[in-house]
């Protein structure tokens, strides 16, 4: 058991920074299970990080009076039971309720299990891996939970992360580790914090609005896209190794890391297609900047800073504002894209079932079947495949003129998704550059 204990707490920090993107790709089946609307889930991610944003830094203050080991005891327990509360949540409302307990909980966990880490493997040792758990989480936390979806059900995300931190929670109390009573004589770590919330701010768009695209406007599955985004974790992982071969010093590897996210994001934005290929190197981008820059920042915002949790505190809470400083500037950006894009979408499927060979009457009716589609998927990339269900084709030239005439349908749809997206990943690589900025920005000289 002792042995576990360590990697024990690395799986529960990994599981909760997860948390915040875990749920992207189960949203379209949580929408339509729950019968909720699209703002109603959109507050499954929001509500997770908001309150996780919000709680760090007071549950870090809490901890100086606590031993560490019954602090994160209590919040991997809380973390544990909130999750099962998720799995069986029977309404919206309930789970998003059950998204904010979680993360309460979370909060609680992520900053005794930095203490209990450094007190099981040394300071050094236990930061660097609180914080690789972190950057592993957060990288593939859409992939664990689109493959989950689509192997299981949305519950199913929930449901595998109850054994993991009941397991944490006897090995939190293992570790014996007193209170850090040390007087807080340090101001947060500013620069660092600000660069991680505005880099958090910008991987929205990738670990967010990506799969979005994937599912919602390519009309991949939950298992595809799972697959491809899993591209990030993967170059995530490559960046520490490379960063080791070339050593640079702390502040130009967070600056590459801040240049590569924008270009990856910016990649993203300018796709020339809608196949899967074109988004790995924008991807491969995203991984290595988000590798190099997340662990280095955090590990400058924590450096010399006593007490540790307090310090920790602040870079959780600039992590999870950030996302959702995200979410708000970049979700009313995508869904007016969308919206924009809905009239010449329109025109040019007109366009395209006027010039098919088919009889009038078979045009007339998919017409019809078409209009009942778009006015009810109305501000979201439409599925027209049960419109071309209705029709009753006689031969085989007609039914394969059909096929072609939805293939070409599709495709005008993916290219009006490309651009409706467009901008919001334009905009997350504006946000990765003004985060360079803070990184490169002169230090102001402090007077003798």
């Amino acid at each position: 058991m002792r042995r576990a204990v360590g990697p024990l707490l690395a799986v529960t920090v990994a599981l909760v920074l997860a948390d915040s993107a875990v749920v992207t790709l189960a949203l379209p089946d949580i929408l339509q299970e729950l019968d909720a609307t699209v703002g109603q889930v959109a507050w499954v991610l929001i509500s997770f990080n908001l309150v996780l944003g919000l709680c760090a830094v007071p549950t870090a203050m809490g901890l100086v009076r606590v031993p560490p080991r019954i602090f994160a005891a209590v919040g991997i327990a809380v973390f544990a039971g909130a999750s099962a509360w998720c799995a069986v949540a029977g309404s919206i409302d309930m789970l998003i309720t059950a998204r904010c307990v979680q993360a309460v909980g979370g909060a609680l966990a992520l900053v005794g299990c930095l203490e209990l880490m450094v007190a099981d493997w040394g300071e050094r040792r236990g930061v660097a891996a609180w914080v690789t758990a972190g950057v592993v989480g957060t990288a593939a936390g859409p992939v664990a939970g689109g493959l989950l979806t689509e192997a299981f059900s949305w519950e199913a995300i929930f449901v595998v992360q109850v054994p993991f931190a009941a397991l944490a929670v006897p090995a939190a109390l293992a570790v014996r580790a007193v209170p850090d009573l040390t007087p807080d004589r340090h101001r947060p770590a500013v620069r660092p914090n600000l660069t991680l919330a505005l880099l958090s701010a910008a991987l929205t768009a990738a670990l967010f609005l990506l799969v979005l695209l994937l599912v919602e406007g390519w009309s991949r599955s939950p298992a595809t896209a799972a697959l491809t985004v899993s591209v990030v974790p993967v170059a995530a992982l490559a960046s520490s190794p490379l960063a080791r071969l070339l050593r640079p010093s702390p502040e130009v590897e967070a600056a590459v890391g801040c240049f590569l996210v924008a270009g990856g994001l910016v990649g993203l934005g300018l796709l020339p297609s809608s196949h899967l290929l074109w988004t790995v190197a924008p991807q491969a981008l995203v991984g290595l900047g988000l590798g190099l820059t997340v662990d280095r920042l955090t590990a400058q915002a924590l450096d010399l800073r006593l007490p540790r949790a307090r310090h920790a505190g602040w870079t959780i809470g600039a992590r999870h504002l950030g996302v959702v400083v995200g979410l708000a500037i970049l979700t009313p950006v995508f869904t007016s894209d969308l919206r924009d894009a809905e009239v010449p979408a329109q025109e040019a499927i007109t366009s395209l079932v006027i010039d098919a060979p088919l009889k009038p009457e078979d045009k007339i009716e998919l017409v019809e079947a078409l209009g009942d589609e778009l006015s009810q998927q109305q501000g979201q990339v439409p599925d027209l495949h049960r419109a071309f269900g209705t029709l009753d084709l006689d031969t085989a030239e007609e039914r394969a003129a059909a096929a072609e005439l939805e293939r070409a349908l599709d495709s005008q749809l993916e290219r009006a998704a490309n651009r409706a997206f467009r901008d919001s990943f334009l905009i997350g690589g504006g946000l990765a550059l003004v985060a360079l900025l803070v990184v490169v920005a002169p230090r102001r000289r402090r007077s003798a």
